[in-house]
């Protein structure tokens, strides 16, 4: 089995990853009973890039994870292997060297790539939303210039929106872009980029005309541009596999051919790639959470007090119980939304913010209870729960905070 689009040449590889031995991630998806299963539901063709992306989460990224997380590494290497397999650019189409997959396929690939490390799976992700803005908004001289290089993951990019003063608010973001003959004159910054630093094409929102969401534009910035530069790296509590820095604009000169789009577009196509990056970054807590959930499961099987396993305790039993359950009401959720947000349904909207909201508030408590299911062992960096703790607590944050998905559901329920 193959990913679509361009990728028959690593057939053998896909065949190798299924003949290799089990790792973490692979050894928990196989053993999980089948009330959990993440194939349940799935047509063939999708469990075979879901097995696809187990295989290489175990073999590839589990083993590493605990490493890339505590030197704080940028695993490029794994990540171009895994853009062999298609993932550099998943829903990206073919003629650019795209899988061409569906929504619902992205999700499932990336839940299965988050049980290996979350962290890096969570920067794919957003990889992934800055090409796709590329190749759906990009004219055709630069899909075929920038697209193929970042879906093979040759570059690397990053999506710029946050700013230090604008956040929830991202309309009222101030980075500055004056015309001045074939150029824009970039100035201003940009907080929290993920990449920043290390990723080669930087996907920026900034302001050609007056205030609000109509005066933004979106325009590529390549590193190694004048006038760009960077923050330091930012210390964090997770998604340590990721560089996180500012990004500067000082007279710094993009050519007017680098814009996406139409002047004054800017903010549509930033909504729009958040629309799947919610569904994207939603996606990564389920590994994180399915991964923490066959942790907590085996070492309650194996951890013995008062004599006996704590297995046999059934108020940990009911606790494993309810967070099972809600690890399956968050993965419908996700996998509605994004079929909802393929089929471009005026629903889309609405159920990605609840799918988002719902799903990272739900998987981190899973993670978080499985961190406590393991007592003091739990917070152990030896102990991998700890980690998928950290690095899906932000998911709650990013993508528009929690707190902004309930404004927008509200919104469409008051408006009704």
């Amino acid at each position: 089995m193959m990913l679509r689009g361009g990728c028959q040449r690593v057939g053998a590889r896909l065949r190798g990853l299924r003949r290799g031995p089990r790792g973490p991630a692979d050894g928990a998806r196989r053993g999980v009973v089948s009330c959990i299963d993440p194939s349940m539901g799935l047509s063939e063709e999708q469990k075979e890039f879901q097995k696809v992306a187990f295989n290489f989460a175990a073999r590839e990224m589990a083993p590493h994870m605990a490493e890339w997380d505590q030197k704080e590494l940028f695993p490029v290497d794994t990540m171009r292997k895994a853009a062999q397999l298609g993932f550099g650019g998943v829903y990206v189409q073919t003629d650019v060297g795209g899988a061409g997959l569906s929504r619902l396929d992205t999700s499932v690939i990336f839940e299965a790539l988050a049980t290996g490390c979350t962290s890096t799976t969570a920067y794919m992700s957003i990889h992934n939303m800055c090409v796709w803005i590329i190749d759906r908004f990009g004219s055709e001289e630069q899909r075929h210039r920038l697209c193929p290089p970042l879906c093979a993951m040759e570059k690397f990019a990053s999506y710029c929106l946050t700013e230090p003063g604008s956040g929830s608010d991202a309309a009222s973001l101030m980075t500055s872009a004056v015309r001045q003959h074939d150029h824009y004159i970039l100035n201003g910054s940009k907080a929290f980029i993920s990449g920043g630093g290390e990723a080669d094409i930087y996907v920026v929102m900034c302001r050609t005309g007056g205030p609000g969401p109509r005066g933004i534009s979106c325009v590529v910035v390549e590193k190694g541009t004048p006038g760009l530069s960077f923050g330091k790296k930012e210390k964090k509590v997770g998604w340590n596999s990721q560089p996180t820095r500012a990004v500067i604009f000082e007279d710094c000169a993009v050519p007017v051919a680098n814009r996406i789009g139409d002047e004054g577009q800017g903010f549509l196509i930033a909504m729009k790639g958040l629309n799947g990056g919610r569904i994207n970054v939603a996606s990564c807590s389920l590994g994180a959470a399915h991964a923490s959930i066959v942790l907590a499961r085996d070492y309650l099987k194996v951890r013995k007090q008062f004599g006996e396993p704590l297995a046999n305790s059934q108020y940990l039993q009911f606790q494993l119980a309810e967070m099972a359950a809600r690890l399956v009401a968050s993965r419908l959720m996700i996998r509605t939304a994004a079929t909802a947000l393929q089929e471009e349904r005026e629903d889309a909207i609405v159920l990605c913010s609840m799918a988002k909201l719902f799903a990272t508030d739900e998987c981190f408590a899973i993670c978080n209870q499985a961190l406590q299911m393991h007592g003091g062992y739990g917070y152990l960096k030896d102990y991998a729960v700890q980690q998928y703790v950290r690095d899906s607590r932000v998911h709650q944050i990013l993508e528009g905070s929690n707190e902004v998905m309930r404004m927008l559901i509200s919104r469409s329920l008051l408006q009704e």
